[in-house]
């Protein structure tokens, strides 16, 4: 499922109060916790993860580990009674992962369940979809399926100067790395198209609010260009 763009995997369970989501997995009693995607868009680059030492029984709420972005820091809280039994220590060493991939290698931890009856306030993707709709629209949150290390406001430029200043700032950023470019030029859409397939950097997505036009694109490693620049 896809709200505005926001993913919203139907094979897991959410508890939107606390912005986490619960994926029992299908052998061992276990089950994984993860932040929510739209939280995680709204939070912005995650910079660091630390995990709390808690050992036994840890009663639904508390507080398993605090991430802190570039305007949000917060605490990862369960959404059931349980017993951690993993944290991925991965993300301490790469806090990113919770941006690039927060419903799969972006999980926090891996819990055995008090109980096999889940609270009320554990629902499916169905059932949240409407309340969280809502607030994406009203955080005026956007998600992309790879967050930009930097955004580009280039408003009342013609496309080709744009693209100029977006092939200089490529390349001084390393390969992997995603970029945002907002502009408003009417003709941005078929020009970026062309362009992604002249340099072989990929054009992850693209968005249009009102005038604005809005391109995430990928710097690759070994980039393919799939036509020749004209002229």
């Amino acid at each position: 499922m896809e709200i505005d763009g926001c993913a919203l995997p139907e094979d897991r369970l959410y508890d939107l109060e606390r912005d986490v989501w619960y994926f029992p997995e299908p052998t061992g009693g276990l089950a994984r916790v993860g932040l929510l995607g739209p939280l995680v868009w709204f939070a912005g680059r995650f910079q660091s993860v630390s995990f709390r030492p808690v050992a036994g029984n840890v009663g639904l709420g508390r507080s398993v580990a605090t991430v802190e972005s570039v305007r949000y820091t917060g605490a990862v809280r369960l959404p059931v009674d349980a017993t951690v039994v993993d944290r991925n220590l991965a993300l301490v060493e790469n806090p990113r992962l919770l941006n690039d991939a927060p419903y799969g290698d972006g999980w926090v931890v891996r819990v055995h369940a008090e109980s096999d009856r889940l609270p009320a306030s554990l629902e499916t993707a169905a059932a949240v979809a409407s309340r969280l709709a809502d607030r994406i629209r009203t955080q005026r949150i956007r998600c992309w399926p790879q967050s930009p290390e930097l955004e580009l406001f280039e408003i009342g430029i013609e496309c080709s100067a744009v693209l100029t200043m977006l092939n200089e700032e490529l390349a001084r950023r390393r390969p992997g790395d995603a970029v945002l470019l907002v502009t408003d030029d009417p003709t941005s859409p078929i020009e970026m198209e062309r362009w992604s397939d002249q340099t072989g950097h990929r054009l992850l997505a693209h968005r249009r609010e009102g005038d604005l036009h809005q391109f995430l694109v990928r710097k690759e490693a070994r980039p393919v260009p799939r036509r020749r620049p004209s002229g």
